[in-house]
């Protein structure tokens, strides 16, 4: 089946989904979000980096507070458990 006949599941665990196909549906939400609830691409990248370096992060989740980086690093509203964004959340009001 094309994967572009096949319908979303709205109903779906994460654990009954293809690995592959849950992260494609995770970015395709991320850059439809509303442009006035995201960052900037600059800062999304360099909170990202952030989480990149961080011992919390395993399979592209904080073990802090269980979100999907990916995803809490692209809202304005968000930050970090830790408060490692602030230095350039701070930068950028």
């Amino acid at each position: 089946m094309e994967t572009e006949n096949r319908r979303i599941c709205r109903k779906c665990l994460t654990r009954d989904m293809d690995r592959k196909e849950y992260f494609e549906n995770l970015h395709t939400y991320i850059a439809n979000l509303d442009e006035e609830l995201k960052v900037e691409g600059p800062l999304y990248e360099k909170r990202l980096s952030l989480c990149k370096e961080c011992d919390l992060l395993l399979d592209g989740m904080c073990r802090a507070c269980g979100c999907f980086v990916e995803l809490r690093a692209a809202m304005k509203k968000n930050c970090c458990p830790y408060d490692k964004w602030g230095v350039f959340d701070a930068e950028n009001k």
